[in-house]
């Protein structure tokens, strides 16, 4: 039994990840030594921008004093912009973060998409993981970012997760470090830190930490031989810095504390101190910087007060605090918890230690100001390269996945199977996807695209329209009578099998508090695919791979696992016969069920 300890040690910043210099040592030592604790502790802060107006960003640096900034989407300009007026004004150098879980994109908008983490899985090659990562980091170190909230080394162990369904690279711990170790190593090559996350990892539990308490429940063999190994991979092979989830520990926390409360096992592992201290400190040894998940998530905020919230992080363990909610509230809440003790002196030492150290591993001390960005027409030129976009359409090639074949169907053609229905099959309708309909109303719909495609290859296609959208576009009046007579009406299935030689089924599903299918309420028409032994069918999920478990009974199931164009056509060119199904499922499609299988 490993007993808990008073902890007396220094952080080392000639051991990794640091691997300073005795004069970067120096710059850590005096830049803390002539700070006041105004400034101490505003370098514990991630800041969100509210604004890239220059009065605003020149008001945060010299009110809040602030350590580290993860912005909001823009424009490649408009993020260097804001990056260089940041760096230019800052007394100490910033550390700026993106999410680049998926390419280039997460560090502007008009970078370079690349493929999401469980379809660079399916490729079954993590040669994809580490072009993932060189692509991020050239693109988002161009335009100023020099750390990054990537990659997610979450392992995908229960499929009504919607939160990492696509986000993570594979159910099995040894390919999520394999791939991780791949896009780390690319990503470095431009100079950016990279943040694994979600500590102590996330899969296990079916809720969301951005809306409920979600713990990972794994006995500590259990955690020891998949998360376990996943961390302790990264950490050797010199992992700079960890994002701490919202995600409870218990039986780690039991482990180490036999007696510890109820509140204890289930306090989210960003505020507890035995799982941030005693496991990842000395039991994993890192030595690097670790910053909260988003503070405004319910499975931290509902653990205590904000005010206390604020400090406990930090005493936890973490170095860094990721984002205000208010930040004048917010700022004198962690200065109360300093002045009260809840924050130790060396404590704070040691938070600030690691986050100069991190900084000056980067080189951010040894340049000027006005050199931390490189020139703006060479940082430009680094965006949406040729050779950057040539690699997703690549990885679509290399990933769809073939789940499930059980007819004789595949290939099709206009020949066999000229008379084409496509059917949109939805899901919860979340706010977040209401937004973005909305963003995107311009743009076509993945199910258009797919129309277009086929008719271009000589299929006749038809999209079918639900009864329930044709009903709600009706008088109020009228809308009632018809909800009744969509089960008392004639529908023979001559209706399909006359009609039709193929349908195929189109799920672009993006996560919600789930990610499960809804089906309208329907008789004998095709919302929900009832009728694969009447007429051949085939269902394409676009951006979830575990829809089978809620269509088990359809015998051609694919997996694409994103919905852009270039995934449309190499799903076109799959189903004519002109290119294999090479995707190798990451992840257990058939959901662990027997009837998925039929």
């Amino acid at each position: 039994m490993i007993e808990l300890k008073e902890r007396t040690t220094t952080v080392d910043l000639k051991a990794k990840p640091f691997n300073l210099s005795d004069e970067a040592i120096k710059w850590v030592e005096e830049t803390i030594a002539n700070m006041t604790i105004e400034e101490k502790i505003g370098q514990l802060f991630v800041n969100m921008g509210a604004s890239r107006d220059e009065e605003y960003l020149k008001g945060m640096l010299n009110t809040y004093h602030i350590g580290a900034v993860r912005y909001n989407p823009a424009t490649a300009e408009q993020v260097y912009d804001q990056n260089k007026i940041l760096q230019e004004n800052s007394k100490i150098p910033l550390l700026i973060a993106a999410n680049t879980e998926c390419g280039g994109n997460g560090a502007c908008i008009d970078g370079t998409y690349v493929g999401s983490q469980v379809k660079i899985g399916a490729t079954n090659d993590p040669k994809y993981a580490y072009e993932m990562g060189r692509v991020s980091g050239e693109e988002a170190a161009a335009i100023g970012c020099n750390w990054s909230f990537a990659p997610v080394v979450d392992i995908d162990m229960n499929w009504r997760n919607p939160v990492i369904s696509s986000r993570c690279y594979s159910n099995k711990a040894e390919q999520v470090l394999e791939f991780s170790l791949e896009y780390m190593r690319g990503i470095m090559e431009s100079g950016i830190a990279p943040a694994a996350k979600h500590f102590p990892g996330d899969g296990v539990d079916e809720r969301d930490h951005h809306l409920s308490f979600a713990p990972n429940t794994l006995t500590v063999e259990d955690w020891d031989n998949t998360f376990g190994k996943v961390y302790g991979g990264l950490i050797e092979a010199g992992l700079p810095s960890i994002m701490s989830g919202h995600i409870a520990l218990p039986e780690y926390v039991r482990h180490f504390k036999p007696d510890a409360t109820v509140e204890e096992l289930a306090m989210p592992s960003s505020l507890s101190g035995i799982v941030l201290q005693n496991l990842l400190r000395d039991k994993l040894n890192f030595n690097g910087v670790i910053v909260t998940d988003a503070s405004h998530m319910v499975a931290m905020t509902s653990a205590m007060k904000r005010s206390d919230m604020l400090p406990t992080a930090i005493a936890a363990g973490c170095d860094l605090f990721l984002f205000f909610n208010d930040p004048e509230e917010d700022f004198n809440w962690m200065m109360e918890g300093y002045k009260n003790g809840i924050i130790t002196e060396q404590r704070l030492e040691e938070a600030l230690t690691r986050i100069l150290g991190l900084k000056a591993s980067l080189g951010l001390h040894a340049k000027a100001k006005t050199e931390i960005l490189q020139p703006k027409e060479e940082a430009m030129a680094k965006l949406g390269t040729d050779a950057n976009k040539a690699v997703a359409p690549e990885i679509s090639d290399k990933a769809i996945t073939l789940v499930k074949n059980k007819q004789e169907l595949l290939p099709i053609s206009p020949e066999k199977h000229k008379r084409v229905l496509l059917v949109e099959v939805k899901g919860p309708e979340s706010a977040y996807g209401k937004i973005m309909a909305a963003m995107t109303s311009g743009k076509k719909k993945p199910i258009e695209l797919m129309k277009e495609k086929l008719e271009k290859e000589g299929f006749e296609v038809e999209i079918f329209e639900s009864a329930i959208d044709k009903i709600v576009k009706l008088p109020p009046q009228e809308m009632m009578a018809a909800v009744m007579n969509v089960y008392a009406q004639k529908r023979p299935i001559a209706d399909l099998t006359d009609n039709y030689d193929v349908i195929i089924n189109i799920a672009d599903v993006a996560p919600s508090t789930d990610q499960r299918i809804q089906w309208n309420p329907s008789k004998g028409t095709p919302d929900i695919p009832f009728y694969v032994n009447e007429v051949p069918t085939i269902f394409i999920s676009l951006q979830c791979p575990f829809h089978l478990a809620d269509v088990p009974q359809v015998k051609t199931y694919i997996n694409a696992y994103d919905n852009h164009e270039h995934t449309l056509s190499a799903i076109v060119e799959k189903l004519l016969g002109r290119s294999e199904f090479k995707g190798v499922s990451p992840v257990d499609a058939y959901c662990g069920f027997i009837d998925t299988q039929m």
